[in-house]
């Protein structure tokens, strides 16, 4: 197991023990708490919420950074990357807030406030990685005779996914500490319990949403950490 990810995977585990609802009830005896199996459920549902909202973040930040690092879409990178960066500037509370008009209660304006939150630092992370690819790489490319797509495919892109995934880590750990504002607009996310710990001035349950989101969060750092470490083993030349 890759080193790194042993402090967040013990941190997430740690947290999602101690936010299930025989810890809770120790710490808060006559506390009226959230049972596990709820819990489970809205983090089940809180995931997969992060899950697509991150993933469509990702998709987007990927395509919109690989096309302003072509010649054909390079003058549209700064009015690009400025607004990813204003997507990112709107806290995840008022875009749930803004998209509820138009899309209404539930896990959709959750999923827009979490592609928007994520976009900027995947568009960064892929413009760089690309920028880092090394230009004798591509003049070699050029003189075999290879076509764009074939550059792109068989010399960029080997060379830019794992200076990218730093950054695809960021998207998903951002996503999954982030979901929770979902609450707010009626999407079973793991800030339900925060919502109706804040309602009913529940302290236990406040505390179960919070180490419950943090848990999530931690053990998704720690996955991609785990990602991170196995595909740098894999990329080690064999010395046999």
């Amino acid at each position: 197991m890759s080193r790194p990810a042993l402090l967040p995977l013990g941190l997430g585990l740690l947290l999602a023990l101690l936010a299930s609802g025989g810890a809770a009830s120790l710490l808060w005896p006559e506390a009226r708490v959230m049972d596990t199996p709820r819990l489970l459920s809205l983090a089940g549902s809180h995931a997969r919420l992060a899950v697509i909202g991150a993933g469509i973040g990702i998709v987007l930040g990927v395509a919109l950074g690989l096309l302003v690092t072509r010649s054909l879409g390079a003058p549209w990178r700064r009015p690009v990357d400025s607004l990813a960066a204003a997507a990112q500037a709107v806290p995840p509370m008022v875009a749930v807030a803004l998209a509820l008009p138009g899309f209404g209660f539930g896990a959709a304006p959750t999923v827009i406030a979490l592609v928007l939150y994520g976009l900027m630092p995947v568009l960064r992370g892929t413009i760089g990685a690309v920028e880092a690819v090394p230009r004798a790489a591509l003049d070699a490319a050029l003189a075999i005779g290879l076509t764009p797509a074939q550059i792109l495919r068989q010399v960029e892109w080997p060379l830019v996914w794992p200076l990218l995934l730093p950054a695809l880590r960021s998207a998903v750990t951002l996503a999954m500490a982030t979901a929770a504002v979902g609450a707010l607009a009626g999407a079973a996310t793991l800030g339900t319990p925060i919502v109706i710990g804040l309602q009913m001035q529940n302290e236990a349950m406040l505390f179960q949403g919070a180490a419950a989101t943090a848990a999530l969060a931690f053990l998704a750092d720690g996955a991609m950490l785990l990602a991170a470490g196995f595909q740098s083993r894999g990329a080690l030349p064999d010395r046999r």
